[in-house]
């Protein structure tokens, strides 16, 4: 082989080994649970968004969330989805919006009147994760009014 395409195959290795695993990724543990408004499936997806109550790790700060599905269920996310949101403590906070196709965000009224926008609201749910375990939240009850 000469020297030019044995650069040319070092290099490519490198870059095929370099998609792995980012080597600061913070361990993820499953978070799952189902969501209700006004007792009843939400029919359309709700924004679910986990902040930190130390705040953001400003040395290798994540960003956890997801949406649920039209019958509420949902998996928050951390690096790809499913996968889950490193241990600590967290609020979530729940905002819930027509998603805007041609623009790709979410817009309009929040149909939970902000009730749970604000995670120093009263009605914050917060919710701690360990290591080495799943946490099922069960069913998060949310109301309109």
């Amino acid at each position: 082989m000469s020297k030019c395409c044995s650069l040319l195959f070092v290099a490519a290795l490198l870059l095929v080994s370099g998609c792995g695993e980012a080597p600061n990724r913070k361990a993820t543990f499953p978070v799952k649970g189902k969501i209700t408004v006004d007792g009843q499936a939400p029919g359309s997806a709700i924004r679910i968004d986990c902040v930190p109550v130390a705040g953001l790790d400003a040395a290798d700060p994540t960003a956890s969330g997801t949406e649920c599905d039209p019958e509420g269920n949902f998996q928050i996310s951390t690096y790809q989805q499913g996968d889950g949101v490193p241990p600590g403590d967290y609020v979530l906070t729940f905002t819930w919006q027509e998603f805007n196709l041609m623009s790709r965000q979410y817009t309009g009224k929040d149909k939970l009147n902000g009730r749970y926008a604000d995670p120093q609201s009263p009605t914050a749910q917060k919710i701690s994760v360990k290591a080495g375990e799943p946490t099922d939240l069960g069913v998060v009850a949310l109301t309109t009014k």
